[in-house]
């Protein structure tokens, strides 16, 4: 069953002053909010947080480099938004590891939170933030016909991740094999990671270690009408047939798993909040 991910509109808890911004939790949400700041430190401050020009390169790369739906970024042009995003800190997009947000070291109660701001999107490419609180999940999910970059500005990421054996989709609600491509833990600063339609870990999940905010970069974005997001679950052996099991165990049970697709998770609520970094000019 083909779902989108579910957002909920943050708006109202934003301090209008002027200052520089925090994110910290309202009613457990994750918030931009601003900070006065001494006044003589103002200027300086202000310049340091707020540097347009990395972002903006970003942008630009992004419109040269994404041609729309079908079509896959060459290998010089992945190298190239690989170069700039591997430089990206998080001043580049107002953020700081000083935030109280990745500070806390408390847990959340309930299921942690998960919030997504967008910084820009078009029909060719897309670029957000998503921030996860300590122990918060993206559950496993796919992303058809896109390649993905993904960096981590700040926190410890565990990141699972597969593709697919076979190209051609089993009947509907039949579980489908798939390989383990990435197992491990990523810590920030890091290099960036890329997925691509059919090779790259196109499925993961994410589980947040500590506080963590990733800078993702989509071309094509999701669409409702030929690119939604679908979910997953791994199946255990005992819930397989033995021919399943069988295959699994040829291939080596450390890398295969059968997958199976599910409806949205009702704990995977996703929270959009605004964006108050740096701007970028179109």
């Amino acid at each position: 069953m083909k779902s989108s991910f579910m957002m909920v509109d943050g708006g109202g808890l934003m301090d209008q002053r002027k200052g520089i911004m925090k994110i910290r939790h309202v009613n457990n949400k994750v918030r931009y909010v601003k900070r006065p700041i001494k006044k003589k430190n103002n200027r300086s401050s202000y310049r340091e947080r707020k540097d347009p020009k990395v972002l903006q390169k970003l942008f630009d790369s992004c419109k040269e480099v994404f041609k729309g739906p079908e079509t896959v970024p060459s290998d010089s042009d992945v190298n190239k938004l690989c170069s700039i995003l591997d430089e990206m800190k998080p001043k580049h997009v107002g953020l700081s590891k000083n935030m109280q947000f990745f500070k806390s070291k408390s847990v959340e109660k309930g299921t942690p939170s998960v919030a997504y701001t967008p910084i820009y999107q078009c029909d060719e490419f897309s670029l957000c933030i998503f921030f996860l609180a300590a122990n918060a999940v993206i559950p496993l999910h796919n992303h058809p016909g896109m390649t993905v970059f993904s960096k981590l500005l700040l926190g410890d990421l565990h990141i699972k991740s597969y593709d697919w054996v076979d190209s051609m989709p089993p009947p509907e609600s039949q579980p489908r094999l798939a390989r383990l491509k990435v197992d491990s833990v990523l810590k920030a600063p890091c290099k960036t990671s890329v997925l691509y339609p059919t090779t790259g870990g196109n499925i993961h999940e994410f589980k947040a270690v500590t506080p963590c905010a990733v800078l993702d970069v989509l071309g094509p974005p999701y669409s409702k009408d030929d690119r939604d997001c679908s979910y997953y679950k791994e199946l255990q052996h005992s819930a397989l047939s033995n021919g399943e099991s069988s295959r699994v165990n040829e291939g080596g049970s450390d890398y295969l798993r059968w997958l199976k697709e599910i409806e949205v998770p009702q704990d995977s609520h996703m929270e959009r909040i605004g964006y108050w970094g740096p701007q970028i000019v179109d």
